[in-house]
C-alpha cells in the first residue's frame, strides 16, 4: 500500500488508546500561479473515477479509525437514532394540493424509509391512485431519491426524475399513469427539471455536462421517439450560467431560464406551440436578476433593475420584449427585501423580509384604495413561506410558518374575509409542548460595529446562564437566508441542556441584497468575522459556558467552520464541519470541477491576483499551521459532485500532520452518498446521531 501508512492492528480487539490515526502518504506536486508557489501534497487523495487502491485504502482507514475513536459512544449513538426517529409519525400525510381533477400528496407509512406520491379524485377522495411508489422503487439501491416529478396536461402520464447514484445525475422516466407500466422513453445524466407541452405529447428537459455536471442543453422530447430523434432547443454557451426549464403557473408558456450568481436570462416557448423556437424576454445584463409570474395575459417580474432588494413591475403579455413597457407594481424599499411573488385571479401575495424576518402582504388587484392585508407571527425568530399554490382563480392562499419552537404548521388564508385555517401542524410523536421552550432573537456588535443578528432556543428548565453548552450553526454564502425553522431532530441536545444558536452572519441575504454583499468576493471575512464575534458575545451574555461552545456548518458553511478552526481555535470545544468546502484555491482554479465556473461571482477568480490573494488568505487548507486545534468531526460522502470528497479528505490529513494537540480528528466518509447524505427517512438521522454523540461526549452530558 504505498499511498497510506497506518498505524496500529485490527480496530475491532484495540481499546481507543491502542489506535492510531492514517497517516496519508506526502506526494509532492507544486502549484505555481502569479509567480506564487503551493505545494500541495496531498493532491494525490484526488481520485475522478472513485477506484484508486490507495485512495479508497486511506478512505477506509479513515472510517475504522473515526468508528474505534468514537466506539465508547455506540450505545449512545444507538440511542440517539432511535430517539430521533421515534419523534416521527409513525404515519404522514403532506396536505393535498388540489390540481386539475385531482389531489396530489405524499405519505410516509410505517417503517418506510421513503415517500408514496399519491392522487385521489376532486369529486371522489376514495378513488386513491398510487403514483410513485419510493419503497419499491428504491429496492436495491444504496441511495434513492426522486428529483422532480410532473403530470401530464392530460392528467394521464407522470414524468419524473431518479437519481441512484447520489452525483445529481438524473434518469428521465415516464410513467402511463392508467396502467401503471413505465414508457420505453429514458433519458440519462438529465438534471431534475422537465416541463409538459400543452399537448401531452412533448416533454422538455435538461441535459447535464458529463464532467462539469453543469445543466447546460434543453431538449424537446416526443413521446415515443429515441433519445437520438431529440431536439436541441437551446444550449447555454457561458459556464457561469446554469440552465433550468419549467411550465409556467398560468400553463401557458414553456419557461427556459439562464441564471448565474448576478445575471438572468429568460426565454419563452408557448405550451401550445412547443415547436417554437424560444424568444428571450430581457436580455442577460451584468447584474441584473429577475423572475417571472404569468397570469390573465400579464407578465409580472420581480427585478433589481435599478432596484438594490428587488421590485415587482407588470408588462402586456405583447409587449414583454420592451422593459419600456415595464410598469411598477411594488416599488423597491432600501429596507426591504422582496423574496417572492405569487399572483391570483384578484390578488398578489408578495413575500418579503424586513428586519431579517419574512412577512406576507396581501395585495388586493380590483380595488386600488383597499388596504393591504399583512400576515403577522408570534414568535421572535421565525420563517414563513407560500405553499403550493397551483391554481390562480382562487381567494385561498396558502403558506407554511415554522420558529425554532413551533413545528412546521400549513395555513389556509382567505384573502377576502382575512379568516386563517389550520391544515395540519408537523407531529412529534411521544409529545411536544412548546411551552417548555424558550426563542430569542438577539443582536451582536460585529469588531467593525455592524449588528449582526442571532436566533436562539433553549429549553427553559434546563438553562442557567453561564453554564450551559451551545451548538452554534451558520452558512453565509450565495445570498441565502437562514431561517429558524422547528427540528424535531435539535429536541435531543435541547432536551440535553443546550442552547441552540443560529448565527445570521453577512454572505447571507438574512438582512437584504446588501447584506449578501458584504459577505461575498472580496469582503467575505465578515462571514468569518460575524460568527466569531457572535459566538463570544453568547458567552459574555451568560448563554454559553466557555467550556463548551460548540460550532456547526455545512458546505459553505463547513468553508466558515474551517477559518474558525484556524484562526480562532481556543474559542471552541468541538467543530463539526459537513461536506466542507475548504480547498478553495485549487477548485477554484480547476474549471474541470463541478460548478467551479460558475462560483468566481461568489467566491472570486482567483486566476486575478488580487482575487487569489485575497482568497487565499483564508482557505482553509492553505491556511492550516502547526498550533493547537479544537477537537473535530468532518463528514463527507464519496459521491459528493459540489464539494467533493477529496477536500474534506486532503484537509483531514494536512491538519493530523501539523496540529499540536491530542484533541480529536475524526472524519466520517459516506461510501454510498453525496452531498446531501442518506436518503431514506430514518436513514439520513444515523449521521446526526453519530454528530450528537461527539458533542455530547465531550460536553460531559452523554448518558
Amino acid at each position: 500500500m504505498n499511498g497510506l501508512l497506518l498505524m496500529g492492528c485490527d480496530t475491532k480487539n484495540l481499546s481507543d488508546q491502542e489506535v492510531s490515526a492514517p497517516v496519508a502518504e506526502q506526494r509532492d506536486r507544486v502549484l505555481t500561479i502569479h509567480g506564487h508557489a503551493r505545494n500541495d501534497e496531498y493532491y494525490w487523495v484526488r481520485d475522478d473515477n472513485r477506484a484508486d487502491p490507495d485512495v479508497l485504502a486511506l478512505l477506509n482507514a479513515e472510517n475504522a479509525y473515526t468508528q474505534a475513536m468514537l466506539r465508547a459512544t455506540k450505545y449512545q449513538q444507538d440511542k440517539l437514532f432511535d430517539e430521533i426517529n421515534q419523534r416521527l409519525a409513525a404515519n404522514d400525510r403532506t396536505v393535498p394540493v388540489p390540481t386539475g381533477h385531482y389531489s396530489y400528496y405524499r405519505d410516509y407509512r410505517l417503517g418506510g424509509e421513503y415517500p408514496i406520491y399519491l392522487r385521489a379524485e376532486l369529486s371522489d377522495a376514495s378513488q386513491e391512485t398510487v403514483l410513485l411508489d419510493v419503497n419499491k422503487l428504491s429496492t436495491d439501491h444504496a441511495y434513492y431519491e426522486i428529483g422532480n416529478w410532473s403530470v401530464s396536461p392530460n392528467e394521464k402520464l407522470l414524468a419524473y426524475t431518479e437519481d441512484v447514484i447520489s452525483r445529481r445525475q438524473y434518469t428521465l422516466k415516464i410513467k402511463d399513469i392508467v396502467s401503471g407500466t413505465l414508457r420505453a422513453d429514458e433519458i440519462k445524466n438529465v438534471s431534475p427539471a422537465i416541463a409538459w407541452a400543452a399537448e401531452s405529447r412533448t416533454l422538455f428537459y435538461v441535459a447535464k455536462d458529463p464532467e462539469t455536471l453543469l445543466p447546460y442543453q434543453v431538449y424537446r422530447h416526443r413521446l415515443g421517439t429515441p433519445r437520438s430523434a431529440d431536439v436541441l432547443v437551446y444550449e447555454e454557451s457561458d459556464d457561469a450560467f446554469s440552465t433550468s426549464v419549467w411550465l409556467s403557473r398560468s400553463r401557458e408558456f414553456i419557461v427556459i431560464s439562464s441564471q448565474s450568481t448576478r445575471s438572468s436570462e429568460i426565454r419563452l416557448i408557448p405550451a401550445g406551440q412547443p415547436e417554437n423556437r424560444p424568444v428571450i424576454f430581457s436580455p442577460r445584463q451584468d447584474d441584473h436578476e429577475y423572475r417571472i409570474r404569468h397570469a390573465h395575459g400579464i407578465f409580472y417580474i420581480v427585478t433589481n433593475w435599478q432596484a438594490n432588494n428587488f421590485r415587482l413591475m407588470k408588462v402586456a403579455e405583447k409587449n414583454f420584449h420592451d422593459r419600456r413597457a415595464w410598469l411598477e407594481v411594488v416599488p423597491h424599499r432600501p429596507e426591504v427585501l422582496l423574496e417572492d411573488v405569487e399572483i391570483f385571479a384578484q390578488h398578489l401575495v408578495v413575500n418579503e423580509r424586513i428586519e431579517g424576518l419574512p412577512q406576507i402582504r396581501v395585495i388586493d388587484l380590483t380595488d386600488d384604495a383597499s388596504p393591504d392585508q399583512v400576515i403577522s407571527f408570534p414568535d421572535p425568530a421565525y420563517t414563513a413561506r407560500l405553499h403550493s399554490n397551483p391554481e390562480i382563480d382562487t381567494d385561498k392562499l396558502r403558506y407554511v410558518y415554522s420558529s425554532l419552537s413551533t413545528p412546521e404548521t400549513v395555513f389556509e388564508y382567505d384573502m377576502v374575509t382575512g379568516d386563517t385555517r389550520l391544515l395540519k401542524q408537523e407531529k412529534v410523536a411521544g409529545g411536544y409542548d412548546a411551552e417548555k421552550y424558550v426563542s430569542e432573537r438577539i443582536q451582536i456588535a460585529a469588531r467593525d460595529g455592524v449588528l449582526v443578528p442571532v436566533s436562539l432556543v433553549y429549553r427553559k428548565d434546563r438553562y442557567v446562564p453561564g453554564t450551559n453548552p451551545v451548538y452554534i450553526y451558520a452558512y453565509g454564502a450565495y445570498g441565502y437566508a437562514t431561517n429558524p425553522t422547528f427540528s424535531t431532530q435539535r429536541l435531543s441536545l435541547l432536551d440535553r441542556g443546550f442552547v441552540y444558536a443560529m448565527v445570521h452572519v453577512r454572505g447571507g441575504q438574512d438582512l437584504g441584497r446588501q447584506w449578501y454583499e458584504q459577505g461575498k468576493l472580496l469582503t467575505k471575512k465578515n462571514t468569518f468575522n460575524d460568527f466569531v464575534d457572535a459566538s463570544r458575545a453568547l458567552v459574555a451574555q451568560g448563554y454559553a459556558d466557555p467550556e463548551n461552545v460548540f460550532a456547526s456548518g455545512a458546505s459553505a458553511g463547513g468553508l466558515l467552520m474551517g477559518v474558525i478552526a484556524n484562526e480562532a481555535p481556543d474559542l471552541y470545544k468541538g467543530i463539526i464541519a459537513e461536506v466542507p468546502f475548504v480547498d478553495v484555491i485549487t477548485t477554484m482554479l480547476d474549471e474541470s470541477i463541478p460548478l467551479t465556473a460558475g462560483e468566481y461571482d461568489e467566491w472570486g477568480d482567483p486566476r486575478d491576483e488580487k482575487f487569489y490573494g485575497y482568497m487565499l488568505s483564508y482557505s482553509p487548507y492553505d491556511q492550516v499551521k502547526a498550533q493547537h486545534y479544537p477537537n473535530m468531526l468532518v463528514t463527507t460522502g464519496l459521491q459528493d459532485s459540489q464539494v467533493q470528497y477529496f477536500e474534506p479528505v486532503k484537509w483531514v490529513s494536512r491538519l493530523r500532520r501539523l496540529k499540536l494537540d491530542d484533541n480529536m480528528l475524526l472524519i466520517d466518509i459516506d461510501m454510498e452518498t453525496g452531498h446531501g447524505g442518506a436518503s431514506g427517512r430514518y436513514k439520513r438521522h444515523r449521521l446526526a446521531a453519530l454528530e450528537y454523540a461527539f458533542i455530547l461526549q465531550l460536553s460531559g452530558r452523554l448518558d
